[in-house]
């Protein structure tokens, strides 16, 4: 496992993908942080999003846990930056890595899970009034993430 670690992060080094950038906190491989920057065309654009990385001692077997610590506005994302992402749950696969998660995460930015939110009031925003539900994140995203 910390082979494979390893090479995750030479790989993350080596080609980071697009806005994104990864690795461990105080040389931990097993904790680390992340720093993303919100897509274009979304209400996070250029908001800079810091997220914390906790991988478990079975993993690959199991996924890392990834919890926002920048406030942000977003159904699939709650007050306590906890993410609803299937890929973090029942749809983990071992040959998933941590790139690939945080490129999961932008996408989730870009096209939210309305179906399956975990905060169903900002689900409600987004359905019956997408304009206020844009301007709230970004909003959020100039009050928190700038």
């Amino acid at each position: 496992m910390l082979n494979r670690l390893k090479k995750e992060l030479n790989d993350i080094q080596i080609q980071p993908p697009l806005n994104i950038s990864a690795g461990p906190k105080n040389d931990n491989l097993y904790e680390w942080e992340a720093l993303l920057i919100g897509p274009e065309d979304t209400p996070y654009h250029s908001g800079v999003f810091y997220l914390d990385i906790y991988i478990p001692q079975d993993y690959p077997i199991k996924p890392p846990n990834i919890i926002f610590k920048t406030k942000i506005f977003h159904p699939n994302i709650n007050s306590a930056g906890h993410i609803c992402l299937d890929i973090l749950k029942n749809q983990w696969s071992p040959s998933l890595t941590i790139s690939k998660l945080l490129l999961s995460i932008c996408s989730l930015l870009n096209d939210p899970n309305i179906d399956d939110p975990l905060v169903p009031d900002i689900a409600k925003l987004y359905n019956e009034n997408k304009e206020e539900y844009i301007n709230t994140a970004k909003t959020w995203t100039t009050l928190y993430a700038c």
